[in-house]
Formats: C-alpha cells, structure tokens, sequence
C-alpha cells in the first residue's frame, strides 16, 4: 500500500478484508485508488459520507444455480453471477462471460472497471458485469441453448432496458445473445430489444458493436500517436488473442497502415511477418471454430506456430503491442522483454491485461501505455448507441455508427490526456483515466445522496 495515499489505506485494507480470495478485485481497486490520492489533496469532500468507500462496494450481488441437461441426458450444474456495481449514471452496463475461471472476484473486478470505462464514454449507463463458469468449448449448439435458456429462467428477473442491460464478453457472442434474449422475450411476454446489446442485426442489433472494441482500440492508439507526431502507417504491430476484440483491431490497423505479425490464442501464437492474412484468421476463428495453429498450416512457410509454454507473444520485437485475450496476460517480465525490443505503446483491447508490474515497467520506461478502462471503451460505448437505436425504434448505418464511435473514442483520450496533465501526471493515461471516470461517477453519487 505504499503507493497509495495515506488517507486511502483504511478504504483499501477494507476491501481486501470484506473481499477475502479476490486478487483480481483488489488488484483493480488498489489501481484506481492509486491515482485518486491527487484528487482528495484538491478536493478533500471526495472523502466525505463514505463515498469512495460505496464505489468500491457493489450495489448488488447475485448467484445463481444454472441446471442444463447436456446431449447425452446428463445434468449438469454451473453457477451463475450478475454484480450490478454501480447505477449512479444509468442502468448497469456490462457483458456476460462464459468461461471456466469465472468466480465472483472476477465478475467483481470487471464490473468495477466498467463503471469508470462507461462513465469515461460520456454515455448515461452504469457498471455491471456477469457470467458463468460454464464452458462453452465443445459443446453443440442444443447445449449452448438449453444452458442460456437455464441461466436467463433466473437472471431474467434482474434484468431490464431501465434497470441492467448485459452484452456479451469472452465466450459470449451473437449466438450466446440470441438464445438469452429469446428465453428472457419469453419470460417476459414483450419485446424489450434495449435489454441486451450485442444483438444480430435481424432482430435490433447496431451495425460496427462487432467490430467496436477492437476498432475503438485501434482509433484511441491512432490518438497517442499523433500526439507524439506519427501514426500506424509502417508500425509493427503485436495483438493477442484471435477472438472479435483481436481480429477487429487486426482489420482496423491494417486499415491505417500498420503491420501486425502475431496473434494467439490459449494454444499458443503464430508469427507472421509478412502481415497477418486477416481472411484466413477470420475462417479459421469465425467459421471454422479451429486454433491458431490451423493458421501457420494453412498460410504455409512464412508463418510459424510457437505453442503454449514455449515462448511468449510479448518477446516478438514490435512498435504497438495490444494485448486483447484476458486478464494478467502480460507480466513484468514481458514488459521488459517489449521494452528491450523498442517498444513505443501498449494499448489495453483486454480488461485488465497488463500486470501492476508490467504497467510500473511501461511507466518508468516511458512507454505510453493505455489502460482497458479507456482504451477498450469503443465496446459498450456502441452498446449504449445500440440502446439508443432500440429506444427510438431506429437503425442506424454502419458509416454513421463508426463515425459517432470514433468521435467518442478521441473525446475520451482527449479526457484523460487533458485530466493527466490538470493533476500534474502529462501522459499518464492510467491516471487521467481513472480520475476522470471516478469524478464522473462521485459527482453523481453525491448528488443522489446516501443511498
């Protein structure tokens, strides 16, 4: 805790303690409190009526048990989560994740980064996340189904275009949305299309949500560098990750002109120098469901398959590094190894991918570097112009929804570069983002009251 402003240790030591086995949420708290000791030295009333205290505390908590039959009879149990953080700007906000590491710490630090990453997009919505230890890897579609259907019979209550809109997240795509939107239309008996974003176009999904955090990345990256007078055209590029935040932000840096030579997935990660073939990455993830090695088999001699355990994706020499997988992906020792090979930014497309110790690295190296709460914004920003459509009972084209997210996405560099430099950190992203976001939400907590 010595990094953290006296003032601030008891909030910390309180959460670590009510949030026992909770690495992960004490890890994003300990970051945001980091930056906030600038704050109450200027404005010490942040300090009153408990009010960074609530912010760290959710609103609400709810567990599940999620009984599916699987295709040859079986039951089977999972467990189901929905954190609803923090309504203070809207209804909560935030995607659903499928995966096997899902527990409530980790739903907790995600609803609590999506809090301050919604407040940054300028939009009216709240902080909540949500998810499932299922996992959706082999599985038929009829299980996929039965298991959504399972999960919304309870979560459907929770829900609502005023109360908490989910969307979907790692394992969660425009099949995993369909099936708990039709269930929760259902339920219901009303076709409430502002509940859930993410949706496929046929029943009021947005053009560009698909391609809106990785492009939405890619344009806050485009952002740093001009203001360092250059742009991607020429760059070498590194992304992680192969799923939609890794192939649009593959597709939009090939767009502005940078080379990206890698991505991964959980099996290991393919170097290709000449550029990755975005066609083929996209058949083999999007169409195929295959790994990352089918890409170095089928691309042929120039590209090659380094497996999992043996080597990593960060000791590639790059000029951009944009780590789009998971959480804690990228240690201080990948930092270093980016460091050494010249790295000029690493931009978060991930929630929470860099390690306190990579980002300290980044820092004291002067790497810009750009945390998930604002560079991966792009995301829930067009959930939120999704729900704008649905409420308006409009559609909106691809051209006009890109151009109000590229907007949206320079407005908030624009805000934590300009925050960054009002509290004496210039270039500090971490800290102009995570102050921003956090008087954003503050300010609105302590116009409702106590509450």
């Amino acid at each position: 805790m010595t990094t953290i402003d006296e003032k601030l240790h008891p909030i910390l030591a309180d959460v670590i303690r009510r949030n026992a086995g909770e690495p992960e949420f004490h890890q994003a708290v300990h970051e945001v409190l980091e930056s906030l000791g600038r704050v109450v030295a200027k404005h010490p009333h942040y300090l009153d009526q408990a009010l960074i205290e609530r912010i760290c505390e959710p609103e609400r908590q709810i567990i599940f048990r999620i009984p599916w039959v699987d295709d040859r009879g079986q039951v089977q149990i999972n467990r189901g989560f929905r954190v609803q953080f923090n309504s203070a700007l809207g209804p909560y906000k935030g995607g659903m994740r499928f995966h096997p590491s899902v527990n409530v710490g980790i739903i907790k630090f995600l609803g609590f980064e999506q809090t301050f990453k919604n407040a940054l997009t300028g939009m009216p919505i709240g902080g909540g996340k949500g998810g499932s230890d299922f996992d959706p890897k082999g599985r038929s579609d009829a299980e996929i189904m039965r298991f959504c259907q399972s999960l919304m019979t309870e979560l459907h209550r929770h829900l609502g275009e005023q109360t908490d809109v989910p969307a979907g997240d790692i394992g969660v795509g425009g099949r995993e949305i369909g099936y708990m939107f039709g269930q929760y239309k259902r339920l219901n008996n009303r076709f409430e299309a502002g509940v859930f974003t993410g949706k496929a176009l046929a029943y009021g999904g947005s053009c560009a949500r698909t391609e809106a955090t990785g492009y939405g990345n890619t344009y806050f990256v485009q952002a740093m560098l001009q203001t360092k007078g250059t742009d991607f055209d020429g760059k070498k590029v590194v992304v992680s990750g192969s799923g939609n935040v890794a192939i649009y932000t593959i597709e939009k840096v090939q767009s502005f002109g940078g080379k990206v030579i890698a991505c991964s997935d959980s099996s290991g990660y393919v170097i290709d120098e000449a550029g990755i073939d975005l066609a083929l990455l996209k058949d083999i993830k999007n169409v195929r469901r295959g790994r990352i090695s089918d890409y170095a088999r089928r691309r042929g001699p120039g590209a090659h398959f380094v497996a999992a355990g043996k080597g990593s994706i960060w000791d590639i020499p790059c000029d951009v590094a944009m780590p789009s997988a998971t959480q804690n992906e990228l240690s201080g020792k990948d930092a270093a190894s980016l460091i050494r090979n010249g790295v000029m930014v690493v931009s978060e497309g991930a929630n929470m991918p860099s390690t306190p110790e990579a980002i300290a690295a980044f820092q004291n190296a002067g790497v810009m570097f750009a945390p998930g709460k604002a560079a991966n914004a792009g995301g829930v920003a067009t959930s939120a112009l999704e729900m704008q459509q649905n409420a308006s009972r409009d559609s909106w084209s691809f051209e006009q929804t890109e151009a109000r997210l590229a907007t949206i996405m320079r407005g908030i560099h624009d805000t934590c570069h300009q925050t960054a430099e009002e509290y004496g950190a210039p270039g500090n992203y971490v800290l102009g983002a995570n102050i921003a976001g956090f008087v954003r939400v503050a300010e609105a907590m302590r116009m409702l009251g106590v509450i």
